[in-house]
């Protein structure tokens, strides 16, 4: 495939045969990053599992201390009490079924993530064929269906990121922005890596980090020397 001439330039700064301490791998990602838009830093890990097997899936949140540089529009599909205290915690929209038919029939999708209680989950299921595809249906694993509504909106709004496995078996996950700098976004990253680390299947055998990567939206790839 032709790259860019852009993408050319900033690849002649990345040793490809070179596995990069943490400090420095960001170091060139962000300088890298030469579009004329604020890039995201996104990290990549491959892992020595097999995501098709359920005891061997890795899938968490973590809340990033330096956030994502994005702001996430929140839905919430909550009633009563909860609605109230979505509302309260600074949701971007809180409803009930007629959100969800919204969604079914309109096609509607101005949010980036769906927060539900446990008691309208068997509502937000009859729109699972919609929203699993777009990742946006609501798990428990990933704090998103609770009763805590409040501190789910809240920890969403702060920078809270989920990362799972996809079919090749890699974790892709942004970690903030090029306008972060090296420091900020080695935070982030620390952040992240350590809990995919610690959430290491116990079904997994042989080498769990297999490799690990870093990059801009538009740039190549970084390797790094990451420590199991």
């Amino acid at each position: 495939m032709k790259q860019g001439k852009r993408y050319v330039e900033a690849s002649k700064l990345v040793d490809a045969t070179k596995a990069y301490e943490v400090a420095d791998a960001l170091d060139l990602a962000v300088k890298t990053a030469t579009a004329k838009f604020d890039e995201s830093i996104e990290l990549h890990v491959k892992l020595g599992v097999d995501s098709r097997h359920a005891d061997q899936q890795v899938r968490g949140v973590v809340v990033l201390p330096n956030g994502t540089g994005k702001t996430s529009r929140v839905l919430v599909i909550a009633k009563g009490a909860k609605a109230d205290e979505a509302e309260a915690a600074g949701a971007d929209y809180v409803g009930g079924e007629e959100l969800i038919n919204k969604i079914k029939n309109e096609n509607w999708f101005e949010f980036d993530v769906c927060v539900t209680t446990p008691d309208m989950m068997g509502l937000v299921g009859r729109i699972g064929k919609i929203l699993g595809p777009k990742g946006l249906m609501p798990n428990p694993k990933s704090g998103t269906v609770t009763m805590d509504v409040t501190k789910a909106v809240k920890e969403i709004k702060a920078g809270k990121v989920e990362y799972r496995l996809d079919k090749g078996n890699i974790i892709h996950v942004a970690i903030g922005k090029k306008s972060f700098g090296t420091e900020k976004l080695a935070e982030n990253f620390n952040t992240v890596f350590d809990a995919i680390v610690k959430a290491k299947p116990a079904a997994a055998k042989g080498q769990y980090i297999r490799s690990v990567s870093v990059s801009s939206t538009m740039g190549p790839g970084v390797k790094i020397a990451a420590k199991q």
